[in-house]
């Protein structure tokens, strides 16, 4: 498999609401790339107050760019997308596209806050702006307003899609505000052409995993299986995924790409190995309270020296217990050393 950055996306255009506009790739294109590869869901670097810490995250940026990724995933949960201030959120976005450059993904949450008037017509507000700012997919936020609605989940999908972008459906666990959709909810979302594939994040759901992996492998084979699954990411592989985009792979993702890119079939210890090193750091940064997840990453990210302590902020998420700080930095530790000998 080529390397993220030997892998490029072909020019290409895109006839949008009857204008002509640049599209970065093409359905196939971002299945084809997302293919063995990694996508860090990235948070956002914040100061005690919650403005945007701009140097921390310029720097953030330039790191990933030296890692082994296909893309970035911005806006989405781990970036807290849809609690970010509209110019924040643009500020972001274009750091993050000038950094990938056009030989990565770069993959925007798209949605609307479980509130919003108008749930379609936000989310495809906050699409095609993800377009306009040179987003090459779009990760679709659940539709909490049409939670046992399965004509709004469709109609919710479908009006994203008229941003003219491929679309990665997201099964996300509904503690954290998703929807859990049914299998024939998904037969129907999967038809829809723009759809590239699925992220799933269930948590702890193995049997959705599975029943999902199994309805893709059926009816849907070129559709890709993205994991989501921070907390079995080995396992998830295991069960058909091709693709990981996680909020963990947002520090030290080297480990993580390699994991992804190994065939356990072709070297099964290497797998379990990383597998386990893997392990270890996801049951000290996806733990209990769960929202806590995105300023422990924020923390790797200090402890690795990719941004300063005074810019791990998540004003959104829960207050953390003190003993949790020593804790991430002893577990980054110990990933860092296993990337270290990669």
């Amino acid at each position: 498999m080529a390397s993220a950055g030997e892998r490029f996306l072909p020019a290409a255009r895109l006839i949008v609401r009857g204008r002509i506009g640049p599209v970065a790739a093409s359905v196939a294109e971002v299945r084809d790339r997302l293919r063995g590869g990694l996508v860090p869901a990235v948070p956002v670097p914040r100061t005690a107050d919650g403005a945007l810490a701009v140097a921390a995250q310029e720097a953030y940026a330039a790191y990933l760019a030296t890692q082994p990724v296909v893309g970035v995933a911005v806006w989405v949960h781990t970036g807290r997308g849809l609690h970010l201030p509209v110019e924040m959120r643009r500020q972001v976005l274009r750091s993050w596209r000038q950094a990938m450059g056009r030989e990565r993904l770069v993959i925007a949450g798209a949605g609307a806050p479980p509130d919003a008037a108008d749930c379609d017509a936000e989310a495809r507000r906050m699409a095609e702006e993800a377009r306009d700012l040179g987003a090459d997919a779009l990760l679709c936020f659940p539709p909490v307003r049409y939670r046992g609605d399965p004509a709004g989940i469709v109609a919710y999908h479908q009006a994203l899609a008229e941003a003219g972008l491929p679309l990665l459906l997201f099964y996300l666990y509904e503690a954290a505000g998703g929807v859990t959709y049914s299998l024939d909810v998904l037969t129907e979302l999967f038809a829809l052409p723009s759809v590239a594939g699925i992220k799933m994040a269930t948590l702890d759901s193995v049997m959705t995993f599975q029943d999902v992996a199994r309805l893709l492998r059926r009816q849907f084979p070129g559709t890709v299986l993205v994991t989501g699954e921070d907390r079995f990411l080995g396992y998830s592989l295991l069960c058909g995924a091709e693709s990981a985009l996680i909020g963990m792979g947002a520090a030290l993702p080297a480990p993580q790409a390699a994991l992804v890119a190994t065939r356990p079939t072709d070297d099964p210890a290497r797998f379990v190995r990383l597998t386990v090193a893997i392990d270890d750091f996801a049951q000290a940064t996806f733990r209990a309270p769960m929202e806590g997840y995105i300023r422990r990453m924020l923390w790797a990210l200090a402890d690795t020296g990719v941004i300063p302590e005074a810019a791990t902020h998540d004003p959104v998420g829960p207050p953390l217990a003190a003993w949790e700080r020593e804790d991430v930095r002893a577990a980054t530790r110990r990933l860092a050393a296993v990337a270290g000998a990669l």
